[in-house]
């Protein structure tokens, strides 16, 4: 009896296919586990670099606000410092000037005697000063020839030397009117005592 194969044979491909089935199963059961791993690695990679940056960027954070806390501290001692400097710079002008008063006392009691007796009748000063050897003197006149008279007198006195006219301005005050006049006069103050004899010449000489 004859049995006749209505099957269409296997080919040789159908039946590598079918053998190399399970393998790939096999290797993307295998590949997706690994995958899902290496996903897993890399997100906790970022994560922890994230962390990381975050904990470097609070870190400077921290470090900035510090100087910026020492760099107030440090502007308000400057600031103190330079408080003290100008404190002490105002001290030191205003010791110069009382040594410098009581050096020129005597001086000043001169100038104002001399200022006054030279002083014609309508003549009165508003304004006087003196420093570096020069008097500087301000006042009104009634007239030149009065104002030409208190000049004349100045020159004459033993303690004045050149006496300078600034300026002389008539003004009108309602029905009053006057000479503005402003002077520089060089002060030539007292000659110093004379030194006393030596005691032991003196002797020597008795």
């Amino acid at each position: 009896m004859i049995r006749i194969n209505l099957l269409k044979p296997e080919t040789k491909e159908v039946r590598e296919a079918a053998a190399a089935a399970p393998v790939m199963e096999f290797k993307e059961k295998r590949t997706q586990p690994l995958f899902g791993l290496i996903l897993v690695v890399a997100v906790l990679a970022i994560a922890a670099l994230f962390f990381f940056q975050r904990s470097a960027i609070n870190k400077e954070q921290d470090l900035l606000t510090k100087a910026e806390q020492e760099k107030q501290s440090l502007q308000y001692v400057v600031a103190k410092l330079e408080e003290l400097q100008t404190q002490r710079e105002l001290l030191q002008r205003k010791i110069d000037l009382i040594i410098r008063l009581q050096a020129e006392q005597p001086s000043a009691v001169i100038i104002m005697d001399e200022l006054s007796k030279t002083m014609p009748e309508w003549v009165w000063l508003t304004d006087a000063s003196y420093e570096m050897g020069v008097v500087n003197v301000k006042g009104r006149a009634i007239n030149n020839t009065l104002l030409s008279d208190y000049i004349s007198n100045l020159k004459q006195s033993a303690y004045f030397g050149d006496v300078n006219l600034i300026s002389s301005i008539r003004r009108s005050i309602r029905s009053d009117e006057f000479h503005e006049f402003s002077l520089a006069i060089q002060f030539l103050p007292p000659s110093a005592p004379a030194t006393a004899a030596n005691p032991a010449s003196e002797g020597e000489q008795k």
